[in-house]
């Protein structure tokens, strides 16, 4: 179905390798840890390599290779693998394809478990990272090692929404013989070709938009190559982190409308921030859709939309938490991407691990407020946060 064009009718029309068990018009949840064999010579040619099935549900699961279809058709990958936690998938796209000695170049602005997995747990298997401004390609330049393997970044990254410029970053890392490697979670494929851009392989927490229902944890991964996606995979089996075929189907479920749920995303995410811009008690909207951002020309030359969830700094700490207790629409809680619209601390919430040099690096202040703008009616959200903000 990869010639369908447009991306809610390929998804709505990807057909599955498993055919359509039973007929069944929605693919359905193989809810089994193991398979049977037709006889010992089947158990060994699988476990071999030398035929394509199932085994043992910690090494591949029908239901989660639909919804690895799925996301695949969207990227125009080599492959896709999808993982039990965002954080998994991270884990898997960087230790499955580094080794102790190497270098990774990673963005200084980063959710903040990635900056914790990276500075203290890489540190002692013996990886060297260095966190650097990834908005200028010559900082990654300088930051270049002889032994670096790896650039990953997050774009736009989370929670200020800087922006890197994935073409201009590929080439870098192409010629020196490094993967990229872009974590397009608050965008999703329907937004970001990172691949089409020059990532060797593009990630996401589907516990986002992607899934989009706030009912499910989980990640995946997305490579050019098969032989990246072979070492991911083969990673994930040893370290257990296959996704659930429960969650798998809640996120197939999730996927088909991810087309539809972004548009209109970005149409009220926009349009609070804009609400937002306007607004005497708040000092500064990082949003990509902005004139007014510093990376809005390199947005809207790679990107071909903006998701809803993005930073605006109040006038003080006090003013953000007044904010903050006082929104009764939006909730306040961490994770972005559902269908309701969240609020949060970052500082305090989801960067808490961050280290204090790194977070006023990243220009992540106790002022700043994230908002992840739902698919309620914009003009209420809009009220809503009117009201909340006459309290600060």
């Amino acid at each position: 179905m990869s010639q369908l064009k447009d991306l809610q009718t390929r998804v709505l029309h990807t057909p599955s390798k498993w055919g359509e068990p039973l007929h069944a018009h929605t693919f359905p949840i193989f809810q089994t840890s193991t398979y049977l064999f037709d006889d010992t010579q089947m158990g060994a040619d699988l476990f071999g390599g030398k035929r394509e099935g199932h085994m043992y549900s910690r090494m591949g699961n029908p239901t989660v290779e639909y919804f690895e279809e799925l996301v695949n058709s969207l990227e125009g990958g080599a492959g896709t693998a999808a993982f039990g936690s965002g954080m998994g998938a991270i884990h898997s796209a960087t230790m499955g394809l580094l080794k102790a000695g190497d270098h990774l170049i990673s963005g200084d602005t980063l959710y903040g478990c990635s900056v914790e997995l990276f500075g203290n747990r890489f540190k002692d298997m013996g990886v060297d990272v260095s966190f650097v401004n990834t908005a200028s390609d010559e900082a990654v330049v300088k930051a270049w090692k002889p032994n670096t393997k790896m650039v990953y970044l997050e774009s736009p990254a989370n929670p200020t929404c800087k922006i890197s410029d994935i073409k201009g970053i590929a080439k870098i890392c192409h010629e020196k013989g490094a993967i990229l490697v872009v974590d397009c979670t608050f965008t999703t494929p329907v937004f970001l070709p990172a691949l089409e851009l020059g990532a060797d392989v593009v990630l996401h927490s589907i516990t986002k938009y992607i899934n989009g229902h706030g009912d499910v944890v989980g990640g995946v991964v997305t490579t050019k190559c098969p032989e990246l996606l072979q070492k991911i995979k083969a990673f994930r089996k040893d370290t257990g982190s296959l996704m659930s075929p429960m969650d798998a189907f809640l996120c197939i479920r999730g996927v088909k409308t991810l087309p539809m749920r972004m548009k209109v995303h970005m149409e009220n995410g926009l349009k609070v921030a804009k609400f937002l811009e306007q607004h005497p008690k708040i000092k500064q909207v990082n949003h990509p859709g902005l004139e007014s951002f510093p990376g809005h020309k390199i947005a809207m030359e790679q990107m071909k939309g903006f998701g809803s969830t993005f930073s605006f700094e109040m006038q003080s700490f006090e003013a953000a938490k007044k904010l903050m207790e006082h929104v009764k629409l939006c909730g306040l809680a961490v994770s972005l991407g559902t269908l309701d619209t969240l609020i949060e601390h970052p500082a305090s919430m989801t960067h808490a691990a961050v280290p204090e040099h790194l977070l006023k690096q990243q220009g992540l202040t106790r002022e700043l407020v994230r908002i992840s703008v739902g698919l309620e009616n914009p003009d209420d959200i809009i009220a809503d946060l009117k009201q909340a903000l006459e309290q600060c």
